[in-house]
């Protein structure tokens, strides 16, 4: 079972006078889940708790289950054993989620525009959001919306006449156009130019600050340690959860992805930023 965080009660005048700090309970929660595929399995065993206002990265091998844990959580896919729970916000609503897909896993030569993508983020429960994409109201938001990307020119372009990077952020767009509070994005930096992926970790880093909670999948060790404030392992099971300095470890690194993994420790010297590779063995 999951551990509720602990709450210290003072029980002399100075442990009165320095509270503990307060830790709140996890928004998103999966207990004891495991997923199979036939006879793989894909997850073993997973319990882990997702609060408000934090980053977190799952970070593993291809076909490590990242994807998997990612659908689960999403509520796209029912897992083997286990459960997934959305705790209540404080106003009592049941945490919204908005998910961003591998742009693998997309048929780009669909025949819709920009626009229309973002569009079909509209919340379900906006009035003749799906029927009527032109209501004024909802079309204003997702030009902001594609404004806040950087795709303010693009909104009349086929989806499949973009660029990678374009495209990652189109879909960006119509998650933010759900405007949910639980942010999962699969592989969000992959295949993207540089200019993209610093966009992606401002908007990510904002949706934080907001107080939403933001969890992506990469294999990307140097995205892992820059966007997120916490790490999980992942390989079929969770390895390890904490920091990325704790975390991010070669033994950790060693038992999730084997081989040989090269690990880049930044460090600021004077404003500059050395990096130093580590080979694990």
């Amino acid at each position: 079972m999951i551990a509720s965080p602990a709450v210290t009660t003072p029980t002399d005048r100075d442990a009165a006078s320095s509270p503990e700090p307060y830790e709140p309970a996890p928004r998103l929660v999966a207990d004891h889940v495991s997923v199979h595929f036939g006879r793989r399995l894909a997850l073993q065993d997973v319990s882990v708790g997702f609060a408000g206002g934090e980053t977190v990265s799952l970070v593993g091998p291809n076909g490590a289950g990242k994807s998997t844990l990612l659908k689960v959580l999403a509520g796209m896919l029912a897992p083997s054993h286990g459960r997934v729970a959305r705790h209540p916000l404080p106003d009592g609503r049941t945490p919204a989620v908005s998910y961003v897909p591998q742009r693998t896993g997309v048929d780009w030569t669909f025949p819709v525009d920009v626009l229309d993508v973002v569009l079909m983020g509209a919340p379900v429960g906006t009035p003749l959001a799906r029927l009527r994409p032109f209501n004024h109201a909802l079309r204003r938001r997702a030009l902001e919306v594609l404004d806040l990307v950087g795709m303010p020119h693009h909104a009349r372009t086929q989806i499949g006449e973009l660029s990678g990077g374009q495209q990652q952020r189109v879909f960006l767009a119509r998650a933010l156009m759900q405007d949910g509070d639980i942010l999962l994005l699969d592989e969000p930096f992959t295949g993207v130019d540089v200019p993209t992926q610093d966009l992606l970790l401002t908007l990510l880093r904002g949706q934080c600050e907001l107080g939403k909670t933001v969890i992506y999948a990469t294999h990307d060790l140097d995205q892992a340690r820059r966007a997120a404030g916490r790490v999980l392992l992942v390989n079929g099971a969770i390895i390890a959860d904490g920091a990325p300095r704790d975390v991010l470890t070669p033994a950790t690194l060693r038992a999730t992805f084997g081989g040989q993994v090269v690990i880049f420790d930044e460090q600021s010297a004077h404003g500059a930023s050395d990096r130093r590779a580590d080979r694990v063995r």
